[in-house]
């Protein structure tokens, strides 16, 4: 224990969700009988993560190389993908391991029938994600994405739509731009395709936070999830630091005796947290 003192636990329901862990578990599977695997777009949206897999052999490609790669293994992450890259796959003789999360699968099946039903589709998401732009995929492109309703202002909106959302949105910012869009007279059948695993998380974090001086929330700086948990943390309990590494933590975030929460996102892995607990505990 160090000259500070500190309290520090981590919150035991961070971490993986249950679809990364199906990712990471079969790329670990894979990597230990051949030895490399290629995987489209990083794993998880965790630097740490992402840098542990790359020792054991793990090559991340983009979709710009997957058209040029013939007679291979290719690990499908949980995001999800376009109908093209299964099509490209075919065409070059590529196994996927499909890792595809099913909550992710659902929504890409519902969006399908929406749109082969002619409906015309809005989906709450984040432009350039991984799984935004395989929802898109399920629409030919048509779908029109934005992640804030000020998007929505000036667009050209039909008077009835469908609306979807990325699975690991806010669930109360979506339910509160589904009430602004009727407020502004559109038709909306809105679909709450969240995922439980992280909306209960929502719920659950404002108890853990509270119970602590301060927070250190723990995640890549591109995961999603990341960003929307962390905020519910701040909410209820200022005085929270993000941070993606150890290496950004630093003794003089903290007072003598203070007690220290650690969370994450479904894309942090419990090990980082861990050792995030053994640095504070040096202090």
């Amino acid at each position: 224990m160090g000259d500070l003192n500190l309290q520090v636990t981590i919150d035991q329901d961070s971490g993986f969700c249950f679809g990364v862990v199906y990712a990471i578990d079969m790329a670990e599977e894979i990597l230990a009988e051949d030895g490399y695997l290629y995987c489209l777009g990083d794993i998880v949206h965790n630097d740490e993560e992402v840098d542990r897999l790359k020792a054991q052999g793990l090559r991340i490609i983009e979709h710009a190389e997957l058209a040029n790669l013939h007679n291979e293994k290719v690990l499908i992450r949980a995001h999800g993908e376009a109908p093209e890259t299964y099509k490209i796959a075919l065409e070059n003789n590529i196994t996927l391991i499909d890792a595809s999360c099913p909550v992710v699968l659902k929504l890409q099946n519902r969006i399908k029938t929406s749109y082969d039903a002619n409906e015309k589709i809005l989906i709450f998401g984040k432009h350039g994600h991984a799984e935004v732009i395989g929802l898109e995929g399920q629409t030919n492109g048509d779908a029109l994405v934005f992640q804030d309703i000020a998007e929505l202002d000036n667009a050209d909106l039909p008077a009835s739509f469908t609306l979807y959302t990325q699975t690991t949105k806010s669930m109360e910012k979506f339910y509160s731009i589904k009430e602004e869009l009727l407020s502004r007279g559109y038709e909306v059948k809105a679909n709450d395709t969240i995922c439980r695993q992280v909306s209960n998380r929502d719920k659950d974090l404002p108890a853990f936070v509270t119970k602590f001086n301060k927070i250190v929330f723990v995640s890549g700086r591109k995961s999603s999830n990341g960003k929307v948990l962390y905020e519910v943390c701040r909410k209820h309990n200022p005085d929270t630091y993000f941070i993606s590494a150890t290496s950004e933590l630093d003794s003089s975030m903290f007072a003598p005796g203070d007690k220290i929460g650690i969370a994450g996102a479904t894309s942090t892995p419990m090990w980082l947290m861990q050792q995030v607990k053994a640095k504070l505990e040096t202090y």
